[in-house]
C-alpha cells in the first residue's frame, strides 16, 4: 500500500519562465568538461595528461582517498586542456569531442544474476559511484559501505526543475534495472522511492517502496523524503541517486556502453524558449543556451536555489539537471517603483508584505538576482521555520555550526541535513545569511571530527 505524507512548511518560488514538455536534441557540443569541484568529498588524482585521445567511459581521473571511486569521460575525444585554479587545484578536465562517440567497452551484465561484490565492483568501474551520495555529510558515496537503505526522489520541486517524467519517458527498462541494481547494493532491501501524485511512469516499476509526498518545495529533496519516513540517526549509512542517473546506471550496466545522458530543463525569464533538453554530462553552456550576453543575464548551472553561476565558455555541473536564465539585478532601482516605498504587485514575497499573496498560485513572477541589502546582524526572527520541514530547530544548528559545537551539532540534527535543505531559508533570510555554506562547513567539520 502506498503511504502518502503532507508536508504543509515550504514554498513553491513561482518563477516566470518554466520549461514545456517539448523536449529537443541540444546541438552537439565541441568541448564537454568534467570537474572535480562539483563531487563534494574528493580530491582528484589525473589519469590523463592533455593530449591523450579518450573514449566516452574512459576514466579521467579518481579520488586519491577511494581508489575505486572514479570519473570518467562523457565523449570520445582529446583531452585539451587540464584547469587549474589556486595551489594548482584542478578546476576542470576538458575533452575536445571527436564526434565520433566512440564508447569504452564494458561486459553488459544482469544485476538479477550477479552478487552484491561483483555488482560493487562493476558500478565502481563504470563509473556510477561519482552519482551517488551518502547521508550523512552529503558526499559521495563509499564503494566499502554497505548502506542503511538507498533512496530516489521521481520528482523535483525546485524552481524551474525538469519533469521528471518527461526525462524519463521510454526509459522504463533502464530504470528499472537501476532500481534492481540499488536493490542488490541494500542487500535485497526495497528501494525507497519518493513520488508526487499523479505520476504514472512509476506504476509497473517494482523492487521499491512507494511514498507520495503533497507539499510546496522542498518536498521534492531526497532528504525531506528520509526525514519523514526512516531518519538517519548516528552511525547509520544511506545512499541517494538521482531518477535519470538511476536509468543511465541500468543503460550501461545492460549495454556495456557508458551513458552519461542528460534531459535538462532550460528555463528561466530570460530564456526564449523553456524547454526541455536532451545532452550530455559536462556539456558546454553555450551548446545549451547559445549566445547570451551575461553581464545582465545570469547563467546558472543548476536550480536557482542551490546552482552555481557560470558563463558562455562554462559547462554543465556534474550533477546538475538544470540550466537556468535570470535577469542580473544590476540594473538601478527607484523608490517608488522598484525600491520598498512600491505597491509590489509584481513581487514574489514568502511573506504577506506584497499584495501578490492575494493573487491566483498560477500567477508568475520575474525575479532578479540581485540580494537587496548586504550581509547584517543574525538573529532570530522566525522566517526559517515556516520553510523548513524537518523536525530541526535551524538557527541553532546553524549557530552551533558556527560556534563549532559538535555536541550541539550532533544533537540538533547534523546527521540528517544537506546544504539543499536549507536552501529555502537562505532565501528567506532578512539578514543574507549564506546558510548553504554554513551547513556545508558543518557537514566538513563531522566528516573530519569522525573520520
Amino acid at each position: 500500500m502506498t503511504r502518502t505524507i503532507r508536508i504543509k512548511k515550504g514554498a513553491d518560488i513561482r518563477l516566470k519562465g518554466r520549461p514545456s514538455p517539448l523536449v529537443d536534441r541540444a546541438p552537439f557540443a565541441t568541448f564537454f568538461a568534467v570537474q572535480p569541484p562539483n563531487y563534494l568529498g574528493i580530491v582528484p588524482k589525473l589519469e590523463v595528461k592533455e593530449g591523450v585521445h579518450v573514449k566516452a567511459g574512459s576514466p579521467l581521473f579518481h579520488s586519491k582517498e577511494n581508489t575505486e571511486v572514479k570519473f570518467l569521460s562523457p565523449v570520445s575525444g582529446v583531452v585539451s586542456q587540464v584547469l587549474r585554479g589556486e595551489k594548482r587545484r584542478i578546476l576542470a578536465v576538458v575533452v575536445e569531442s571527436d564526434g565520433k562517440n566512440e564508447s569504452q567497452a564494458f561486459a553488459p551484465i544482469d544485476p538479477e544474476a550477479e552478487d552484491r561484490q561483483t555488482l560493487v565492483s562493476a558500478i565502481a568501474e563504470r563509473g556510477f559511484f561519482a552519482l551517488i551520495e551518502q547521508r550523512p555529510f552529503a558526499t559521495i558515496a563509499n564503494p566499502s559501505d554497505v548502506p542503511r537503505s538507498i533512496h530516489v526522489s521521481g520528482f523535483d520541486s525546485a524552481p524551474l526543475a525538469a519533469d521528471m517524467e518527461v526525462v524519463l519517458a521510454g526509459r522504463e527498462a533502464a530504470f528499472q534495472t537501476g532500481i534492481h541494481t540499488l536493490r542488490k547494493l541494500a542487500n535485497g532491501s526495497n528501494v525507497q522511492l519518493g513520488l508526487r501524485a499523479g505520476q504514472s511512469f512509476y506504476n509497473a516499476i517494482d523492487g521499491i517502496d512507494r511514498y507520495v509526498f503533497d507539499g510546496p518545495h522542498p518536498t521534492g529533496n531526497v532528504g525531506v523524503q528520509i526525514h519523514h519516513t526512516c531518519p538517519i540517526n548516528k552511525g547509520e549509512v544511506a545512499w541517494t541517486m538521482h531518477a535519470e542517473d538511476v536509468a543511465n546506471l541500468g543503460e550501461t550496466l545492460t549495454s556495456g556502453a557508458y551513458c552519461a545522458k542528460r534531459t535538462i530543463a532550460l528555463g528561466g525569464s530570460e530564456c526564449e524558449e523553456p524547454r526541455h533538453i536532451q545532452t550530455l554530462l559536462g556539456s558546454a553552456i553555450s551548446s545549451l543556451v547559445g549566445s547570451v550576453n551575461d553581464e545582465d543575464v545570469r547563467i546558472i548551472s543548476g536550480n536557482p536555489l542551490t546552482g552555481d553561476r557560470t558563463s558562455n565558455n562554462g559547462f554543465l555541473g556534474g550533477l546538475h539537471h538544470q540550466v537556468c536564465l535570470l535577469p542580473e539585478g544590476n540594473k538601478p532601482k527607484f523608490l517608488l517603483t522598484d525600491g520598498w516605498l512600491g505597491m509590489g504587485f509584481d513581487k514574489f514575497s514568502l511573506s504577506k508584505s506584497y499584495p501578490t499573496w492575494l493573487l491566483p498560485k498560477s500567477k508568475e513572477f520575474i525575479m532578479d538576482t540581485c540580494n537587496n541589502g548586504e550581509e547584517r546582524a543574525f538573529v532570530v526572527t522566525g522566517q526559517y521555520e515556516p520553510v523548513f520541514p524537518f523536525d530541526i530547530f535551524p538557527v541553532q544548528l546553524l549557530k552551533s555550526i558556527l560556534a563549532n559545537d559538535i555536541d550541539a551539532m550532533e544533537k540538533l540534527g547534523i546527521y540528517e541535513v544537506a546544504p539543499e535543505d536549507f536552501a529555502l531559508c537562505e532565501y528567506a533570510c532578512t539578514s543574507k545569511i549564506a546558510v548553504q555554506s554554513i551547513i556545508r562547513s558543518g557537514l566538513d567539520m563531522m566528516k573530519k571530527e569522525l573520520g
